[in-house]
């Protein structure tokens, strides 16, 4: 999918939930999550070759909505919570299946109380002040149509684009491609994925 901004490998392995996750060259990856599920969120993240890297599970219709993300095996790497109060829609992320504030690793929220785009700002646990975000999200949830950046730059880190298959308008799966470029955390990219998919959910909307 071409998109205008730098696409310039990063050198440096940028690592948010764990270095192991980080690989020196993009990395194609297939989200695909059953439609009208409301029990368990049913996402299951693929690579190039059709083995399963992550799923995702949570709970819906309570306070608040809590998913997590599983490795292939079922092991937890890190919980999803929305925030109770707050104007922005934010949702934290925590390492394992803690909730605890000291296994926060970073949080992310709409970046206008009003918007019809899916922009979100997402701040690293250190990033107190919050004066600059650390990422950002630009896009269509809608359209399964995102572009991540690094911070305020032009510097892109990954990018959604939908998938329709014969396949999956037939199964009713709703199921799209995320690449992610060198070196860029690939499970932190699914996190907020899977945070998009939150907020639109909670909103009722696809937008």
């Amino acid at each position: 999918m071409a998109h205008p901004g730098s696409n310039t490998p990063t050198a440096n392995p940028v690592s948010i939930i764990g270095p192991h996750f980080c690989v020196p060259y993009p990395i194609e990856l297939a989200v695909a999550s059953k439609i009208l599920t409301i029990t368990d969120g049913n996402f299951l993240v693929t690579d190039s070759n059709g083995n399963i890297i992550f799923k995702v599970k949570g709970t819906f219709l309570t306070i608040n909505d809590r998913r997590v993300l599983l490795d292939a095996a079922g092991n937890p790497i890190v919980t999803l919570k929305q925030k109770l109060i707050s104007a922005h829609d934010r949702w934290q992320v925590f390492r394992g299946d803690s909730t605890d504030s000291s296994d926060l690793i970073f949080s992310a929220k709409r970046s206008s109380m009003f918007q019809l785009k899916s922009n979100l700002d997402v701040f690293l646990a250190n990033n107190i002040k919050e004066d600059v975000c650390d990422f950002k999200v630009k896009g269509s949830w809608l359209e399964r149509s995102c572009v991540i950046y690094a911070g305020e730059s032009s510097k892109i880190v990954a990018q959604m684009q939908k998938n329709h298959t014969v396949e999956s308008i037939l199964t009713g799966k709703d199921k799209f491609m995320v690449t992610v470029y060198s070196n860029i955390d690939y499970a932190f990219i699914v996190a907020l994925i899977v945070i998009l998919d939150g907020i639109n959910s909670t909103e009722g909307v696809g937008v």
